[in-house]
């Protein structure tokens, strides 16, 4: 597999590779041809540092350049801009925006799914302790940062605002992002993430949304955890089904509350997800039939 003048790898590794891990290699290939190291920005930094992408680029390796520095590259998206001494940081022997600068441009220009996928997992990376106790203040440090630098540029200043207003580290994974961010659209306001309920034997259970508005729960279920042997951990997936399968009986049993799961295919739009939330019984507050 090309991806650059003398730059290839297996494609074989390609093909299995995520979206992440390719943009990464776009960005090696195109450092690697380069006069000059390139600047990695935008969603392919994010991608260096870590964070999951929604609806990549499947082709293009991000880059900021200068004003004066003139010159285009096939399978590159230049973006024109000047960059502070501390917005630029080294990566596995790459130049690439700081954390901050790449959450900030990433709000600027990206959808607002994107973008707040891409927020949402830098601030749980930075501020999301091992045991889940989430760092608010730390959190609103970072986004008054990243909104600091917006204010920098020309334009996006209003879309970068909305977008770490709206940003969460409580979030695990692109799907509780999305999710989010339909639940809002369909009319939910208060949307707590990662609500903790007692189990048996004094263990606790987080579920992933508790929508009070109305005394429900809802989880996003990408279905990874039933095949990925990480997160199956020596279990069978028949297993883990039944733990599921109990951990929510108690859930609803000892809450009383409504309980709904979705997937990816519930949360293309709004509409899809009202769809599923309804066949639960779930609605937002306001909520009239259409």
């Amino acid at each position: 597999m090309r991806l650059r003048p003398g730059v290839y790898v297996p494609s074989a590794d390609w093909d299995r590779a995520s979206p992440e891990a390719r943009a990464v290699g776009r960005a090696r290939a195109l450092t690697l041809t380069a006069a000059t190291s390139p600047v990695i920005s935008h969603e392919t930094a994010a991608a260096v540092h870590g964070l999951p992408l929604y609806r990549a680029d499947r082709h293009r390796a991000h880059v900021i350049a200068p004003h004066s520095r003139p010159g285009r590259a096939g399978g590159v998206i230049r973006h024109r801009g000047e960059l502070a001494d501390d917005d630029v940081v080294e990566m596995h022997g790459l130049h690439v925006t700081s954390l901050a600068r790449t959450v900030s441009d990433v709000a600027r220009t990206a959808t607002f799914e994107q973008a707040v996928t891409v927020a949402d997992a830098a601030l749980r990376q930075q501020f999301l302790g091992a045991r889940g106790e989430y760092d608010v203040d730390g959190a609103e440090r970072f986004r008054q940062a990243a909104l600091e630098i917006a204010r920098r540029s020309a334009h996006g200043v209003t879309r970068a605002r909305r977008v770490l207003d709206f940003a969460d580290g409580r979030a695990q994974l692109p799907g509780e992002s999305i999710s989010r961010i339909r639940l809002y659209e369909i009319g939910f306001r208060d949307i707590r993430l990662q609500v903790p309920v007692p189990g048996p034997g004094h263990r606790l259970y987080f579920v992933d949304f508790g929508l009070e508005d109305v005394e429900a729960f809802g989880e996003f279920d990408g279905s990874l955890k039933y095949v990925d042997g990480h997160l199956l951990d020596g279990r069978t997936s028949s297993q883990v089904l039944d733990e599921e399968k109990q951990r929510e009986d108690w859930i609803r049993g000892t809450t009383q509350r409504r309980y709904a799961r979705w997937g990816w295919p519930h949360i293309t739009t709004a509409a899809d997800l009202r769809l599923r939330l309804d066949a639960f019984g779930i609605r937002p507050p306001h909520w009239t039939a259409r």
